[in-house]
């Protein structure tokens, strides 16, 4: 074997292993600096989708990594953001996988007043760049509430003025959700109470406020700080129900102030504001009312002397309904003698038609539907007597070249059977439809005849030229006319004695003190 080589400068000592040095720094930076204190500036931040966050905390010379545990990142005061000025707290160690040394960070705290407006500025620019800040957004405050929700410490000075001040100006419903308004669990606790406000049902049983108040009172900025919460802001931003802000003094401005719907100086102008004051609403309404009756008054006059300077412009009912009634007058007086005209015209017209109509006439048309009846009664006799001579003709030639088949036969005969009977009750019943619109014609025929009232004991007149009368105006004085009845004609004359015949048997009459109107006789 080759000999070895002896060490450099003639040292001895065994060398390490790179885990070994790393391990012996690791222990040497731990046990000599522990749990250390640094303020710096965050440069860089970045979260890990495991949860950790890694940044470098830097000042004007020098940077050092730090690393928030996952289950640290959620108990910071505040969240690690780059350019923000930091005090962290935690322990000082090495990574060997890259020969570094970096800090567990345990807290974290803003440095000063400074960064923590600069914080709030970022966080203000952010919110307002998503319109969040946008007066259109903006809910109008209920001018009559029923329910008003005050979200703020059931102790201190603020609830007191706050239901003191409504007491006096307005009759509703105050309900307190009470909570604290300082600290790290404010923030958290006020958002809480935004949320469930507005989760309460419409007609519930807990009456679900028309709007809300979030009040506190004055303070440090550091006291006000949980109100600048980026999550509170989203939360009141997005309320349902019009918040109203008052947080802090009139010279105090913090982020839900510019998310919330209103802005009240102090708690006690957010009650002037949620709530008007009833004495005055009554004052308003009393002005209200009698500023309407003076006007609808004046309105009135005003209408009424229109409609008095209308109306004297307006001719007079004479003027307008004189001519119209003069017209109406005459149209009348025409109207009386052209409906004489127009019937005695229809009355001609009516006489002229009726001398035409004969008994012959209106027989004549029952005839020839008798007769067409009788000629279809006669070719359906014929018809059906030639298909029956047809069928035995065609059976008997049937019969003849198939004798062996007398079963088919015999059915061919009882279906010709069948047939001839069908054919024959059809004919029959063809007959006694016939039979019967003849004998309706027959009765219309004998209720049309003009003879046929003569036999009840009616009477005709004619002239003595044989026209029709049917009006006594159409009879002069000593007109000769004939009288029809139903075993004959007398004739008679209109308003004179009795004919030669019967004036031998005529009696005296005694004399009347009326007019004589003669005798039809």
């Amino acid at each position: 074997m080759a000999e070895e080589a002896e060490p450099p400068h003639g040292d001895n000592a065994a060398p390490f292993s790179v885990s070994e040095l790393s391990s012996a720094l690791k222990r040497t930076v731990e046990e000599r600096f522990g749990y250390v204190r640094l303020r710096g500036e965050i440069s860089k931040v970045t979260r890990h989708a495991s949860g950790h966050v890694y940044l470098t905390l830097k000042d004007e010379n020098a940077s050092i990594d730090g690393v928030v545990w996952r289950g640290v990142v959620s108990r910071l005061d505040c969240q690690p953001e780059q350019g923000l000025e930091v005090i962290v707290t935690g322990k000082i160690t090495t990574y060997p996988a890259r020969s570094s040394y970096q800090i567990v960070i345990d807290s974290m705290e803003p440095a000063g007043v400074g960064a923590l407006l600069a914080q709030l500025e970022r966080l203000k620019a952010q919110l307002r760049g998503e319109g969040l800040f946008d007066p259109a957004r903006k809910q109008p405050i209920p001018t009559v509430p029923a329910v008003v929700g005050v979200i703020t410490s059931p102790t201190g000075a603020v609830i007191r003025d706050i239901l003191h001040r409504i007491r006096d100006r307005w009759p509703c419903q105050v309900l307190v959700w009470p909570c604290v308004v300082q600290g790290d669990q404010a923030a958290k606790q006020v958002a809480n109470a935004v949320r469930g406000f507005a989760a309460l049902p419409e007609g519930g049983s807990i009456p679900r406020p028309d709007v809300l108040i979030v009040a506190r009172g004055g303070g440090s900025i550091e006291d006000l700080w949980p109100f600048n919460d980026e999550a509170l802001a989203r939360t009141v931003s997005a309320c349902p129900i019009p918040v109203i802000s008052a947080v802090g003094h009139e010279t105090d401005t913090t982020l839900i102030d510019f998310v919330s719907d209103r802005r009240a100086p102090t708690p006690t102008a957010a009650a002037e504001m949620a709530t008007p004051v009833l004495s005055e609403l009554k004052a308003q309404t009393a002005d209200y009312e009698r500023r309407l009756q003076r006007a609808a008054g004046r309105m009135v006059e005003t209408r009424r002397g229109a409609l008095m300077a209308a109306a004297g412009r307006l001719p007079s009912m004479a003027d307008l309904f004189g001519r119209r009634e003069q017209r109406l007058d005459v149209a009348t007086a025409r109207l009386s003698s052209g409906l004489n005209a127009h019937v005695a015209a229809h009355d001609r017209r009516l006489a002229a038609v009726a001398a035409r109509l004969t008994p012959q006439t209106l027989l004549r048309p029952i005839r020839l539907q008798a007769e067409r009846v009788e000629a279809l009664d006669r070719r359906a006799v014929q018809a059906l007597r030639a298909v029956l001579r047809d069928a035995d003709r065609r059976l008997d030639g049937a019969a003849r070249r198939l004798p062996s088949m007398d079963r088919p036969i015999s059915q061919a005969l009882v279906q010709l059977d069948a047939l001839s009977g069908r054919a024959l009750r059809a004919l029959e019943r063809l007959q006694a439809r016939q039979a019967e619109r003849l004998d309706r014609a027959g009765r219309l025929l004998e209720s049309l005849n003009p003879d046929g009232p003569l036999a009840r004991g009616f009477a005709r007149v004619h002239h003595a030229d044989g026209r029709l009368v049917r009006r006594a105006a159409e009879l002069a004085s000593d007109e000769a006319v004939s009288l029809h009845f139903g075993d004959g004609a007398r004739n008679a004359v209109i308003d004179g004695g009795l004919s030669p015949a019967h004036q031998a048997k005529a009696k005296p009459k005694p004399k009347s003190s009326s007019t004589d109107q003669g005798d039809l006789f």
